[in-house]
């Protein structure tokens, strides 16, 4: 028996590989015999980087940038085995992670240092460049990252743009003379964990603001901001950023990121899933178990159990997924390839011992899983 194991990590608790193994650690106490491929995987928020470079043999650097609260961080990159691409999460500019929860606040935080991990990339003498932009802190539009590129944004009265989401209300004037000329010959994948529109009831501020520490008012502040850089960047550039899928990934990342020459939004799952061959991994699997952190009706939208669950259905694969918890909508996965749904919480506990219980919770999940699989399994030769 083969099984594969493909989650993506659990926000704030585990790295992708970590939930791999302790989902595979879970399954051996029972399946021992079977045979185990782990796969981690990301779409384009944390993990991108490490599942990137461990497919292709690359390696990892590390830079001081701009958090999104204006100190500085050490940031994480990586470069592929064959030399040839960076690979960088906007996560380890910008990221959620980065910011006290009791400071979060979308209306001043900025992706300024994404723009310093992609300089430094431009230094090192890459052309090409895959950006993971999920799990960011920010509602800027990618406004911060543009203006560490070279590009400005100024007021009516001829001053900068001050950073953070509410500041684009007040833009009159886009000069991107200045971009970095290195970029014209540079391309950008942009991995898209959610296909989100820019502004609206499913826009970036709407499904994402207030987890980033918005309020209801400051969640319609910060869309009403989004509309009026959307409607600046047609009227000004001629460039439509306010409809296209995925343009409301991280805070808006997706739309600002249209501004720049040699850009393509991607499924992040999807690019996830070439880089490390899961389609060969699975062809020969019995069973696929794929995880996130929280499962509802929005991991339809591009999230790593779906994409995993969706290759696994055209290989005739069955798919589970172990995941940290639930919202009331996570039915909406079945119609997407998910059999069955699994959650790990035992019991109810603070957030805090909830991460820290994180491991030792999916161990014990994915045990009763594979005892759940081992029962049917002998049902399955006692029917024949």
């Amino acid at each position: 028996m083969k099984i594969v194991i493909a989650p993506d990590s659990f926000k704030e608790s585990l790295t992708a590989l970590a939930v791999a193994e302790a989902i595979g650690e879970g399954f051996r106490r029972i399946l021992p015999q079977a045979q185990y491929r782990l796969v981690p995987m990301a779409d384009g928020g944390e993990g991108l980087v490490q599942s990137i470079v461990d497919a292709t043999q690359g390696e990892k650097f590390s830079t001081q940038v701009t958090a999104p609260l204006g100190n500085k961080v050490s940031a994480s990159w990586g470069m592929t085995g064959d030399g040839q691409s960076a690979v960088i999460e906007m996560a380890e500019a910008s990221g959620l992670h980065l910011v006290p929860t009791d400071k979060r606040n979308p209306l001043i935080s900025t992706s300024y240092g994404t723009g310093e991990l992609i300089s430094t990339a431009l230094d090192k003498g890459l052309r090409r460049i895959i950006l993971g932009i999920g799990g960011s802190a920010t509602n800027d539009g990618g406004v911060g990252m543009l203006q560490a590129l070279g590009a400005k944004f100024v007021d009516k009265t001829g001053k900068s743009l001050s950073f953070g989401g509410a500041a684009l209300a007040d833009l009159a004037q886009i000069d991107m003379s200045g971009l970095d000329p290195r970029l014209q010959e540079t391309r950008i994948e942009v991995a898209c964990d959610v296909d989100n529109p820019l502004c609206g009831e499913h826009g970036a501020s709407a499904v994402f603001g207030a987890q980033k520490g918005a309020t209801k008012a400051d969640i319609q502040r910060l869309d009403a901001a989004l509309r009026h850089f959307a409607e600046q960047v047609q009227a000004q550039l001629g460039i439509d950023i306010q409809t296209p899928k995925g343009a409301g990934a991280a805070g808006g990342m997706g739309g600002g990121l249209m501004l720049l020459p040699q850009v393509r939004l991607r499924s992040g799952v999807q690019m996830v899933i070439e880089a490390v061959d899961l389609a060969a991994a699975i062809a020969d699997a019995d069973i696929v178990v794929t995880g996130e952190g929280r499962m509802d009706g929005q991991s339809v939208h591009g999230k790593t159990p779906i994409g995993v669950a969706k290759l696994a259905k055209s290989a005739g694969k069955p798919v589970i997924a172990i995941v940290g918890s639930l919202r009331e909508d996570y039915p909406a996965v079945y119609e997407a390839g998910i059999d069955a749904v699994f959650p790990i919480i035992r019991q109810i506990n603070s957030l805090e011992n909830t991460l820290q219980a994180g491991r030792e919770n999916l161990i014990s999940t994915a045990e009763n899983v594979a005892r759940l699989w081992q029962i049917a399994g002998k049902n399955a030769l006692r029917a024949d």
